[in-house]
């Protein structure tokens, strides 16, 4: 059950921290789309890769909505959704055992950061980055897990 946890954690990380790629004005949003998890190409400490993720994200105006499916390792399947604008304040995650809310900030076009917590106490924060090309994006997510283990994951992502 922890591992399943910290996958879910990862992956909910992943997609809140790229759904904010896109949602201040005049800033193209890159992330648009759906992504797939490259699992040879991401590691994971602790625990193990899902066996697949992917992640759907729509934007409308200022409006930024993620969907994400995932596969863990024991075949478990989660569905996280949530929305909401990019302006730093504090958003809602649904379907998520590991965070209720999430705030993020953009550090350039292709590059954003995310901070996410449970009951106010901060768990991980990512550092995402969409390839110049859009064709890929590197997640970097570093905090501690439900456990009180350090995460240090990397995961990578290929646009469909």
């Amino acid at each position: 059950m922890k591992q399943i946890s910290s996958i879910v954690a990862t992956t909910l990380l992943v997609g809140l921290s790229v759904a904010g790629l896109g949602a201040a004005a005049p800033v193209m949003n890159s992330s648009v789309g759906t992504w797939t998890l490259n699992v040879e190409k991401s590691t994971y400490s602790p625990g193990v890769a899902p066996k697949s993720s992917t992640l759907t994200i729509t934007a409308a105006g200022k409006k930024v909505t993620s969907v994400i499916h995932t596969v863990a390792a024991d075949d478990t399947a989660t569905h996280v959704t949530y929305a909401g604008q990019y302006n730093g304040k504090a958003m809602k995650v649904t379907g998520s055992p590991m965070f209720d809310t999430a705030s993020r900030r953009r550090i350039s076009p292709t590059t954003t950061e995310a901070t996410y917590r449970k009951a106010g106490r901060v768990y991980t924060v990512n550092t995402v980055v969409v390839a110049d090309d859009g064709k890929s994006m590197t997640v970097t997510a570093k905090g501690t897990d439900a456990e009180g283990r350090a995460v240090n994951n990397m995961q990578v992502y290929d646009k469909q």
